[in-house]
């Protein structure tokens, strides 16, 4: 039984676990790997110097995890989203757009006072149009 699993990435190290998490899930279902990012404002950072310097857009978080995934695991077959907006509603709208199977999110601000705030796997939980697995992100 095939399908898409669509994961978001923000370029942090628990969004990373998620995301292999998530290819896991899509090998292990046979199916495709659609990575997300979301964004409010697309902010660049500048690195290096001189004629060396190389722009990074924020948006680009979603390519740099499916790039990186593709070469490390072939077999799945990987595409990425920048989309503006929060978080859990890109997610939620490209798991639509896309008659997902399964959307995964890490667990990161689920605890403590982020608990009571809310949290995008939290939003994603109550909101997704398929099931949602909520991969465990913390380093305990």
């Amino acid at each position: 039984m095939s399908g898409v699993v669509v994961v978001g990435v923000d370029g942090s190290p628990s969004a990373r676990k998620a995301a292999e998490v998530a290819l896991g899930l899509a090998k292990s279902l046979g199916g495709s790997l659609h990575i997300v990012t979301a964004f409010d404002v697309d902010r660049s950072e500048t690195f290096g110097v001189g004629s060396d310097e190389v722009k990074v857009w924020n948006s680009e978080a979603a390519e740099t995890v499916a790039k990186s995934l593709g070469e490390s695991r072939p077999g799945v077959e990987i595409s990425y989203f920048a989309a503006r907006g929060k978080p859990a509603d890109a997610l939620i709208k490209e798991a639509m757009r896309l008659d997902a199977r399964l959307i995964v999110v890490g667990n990161r601000r689920m605890r403590g006072i982020g608990r009571l705030l809310g949290s995008v796997a939290n939003s994603v939980a109550h909101n997704a149009p398929c099931d949602v697995y909520i991969a465990n992100t913390y380093e305990d």
